[in-house]
């Protein structure tokens, strides 16, 4: 899975390049989808640096085995819908979209020496 065919499906990145444009050296795709269950709960994407699976909790960085309620292989599209479908089943359906969040277009001075 690109991260262009996870945005096509609605997942939005939660971790973003620093101002040069890099990203963090123990970067791991994390994506959440732009709609919560309806009991509120959102749905979280990760695929860590060098594993083939993408990994879907309801935290954005699952750190024990508990957190996570699948585990689908890169290229297996299908178990990935069938993961998100049993997700929202799970909570009550799919619920209201995310809210829209502004980013500051806020600029500190910089001085050039």
């Amino acid at each position: 899975m690109t991260s262009a065919y996870l945005k096509s499906l609605g997942f939005i990145p939660t971790s973003h390049p620093d101002r040069d444009g890099n990203l963090p050296f123990a970067h791991a795709w994390r994506y959440q989808y732009n709609h919560l269950a309806v009991d509120g709960t959102p749905l979280f994407l990760e695929h860590p640096l060098g594993i083939e699976t993408c990994r879907l909790s309801a935290t954005e960085a699952p750190l024990t085995a508990q957190e996570i309620f699948a585990s689908v292989g890169l290229h297996d599209r299908p178990g990935l819908a069938e993961a998100m479908t049993a997700f929202y089943k799970a909570h009550g359906g799919m619920g209201r979209p995310l809210p829209a969040v502004a980013e500051s277009v806020f600029r500190p001075f910089r001085r050039q020496l």
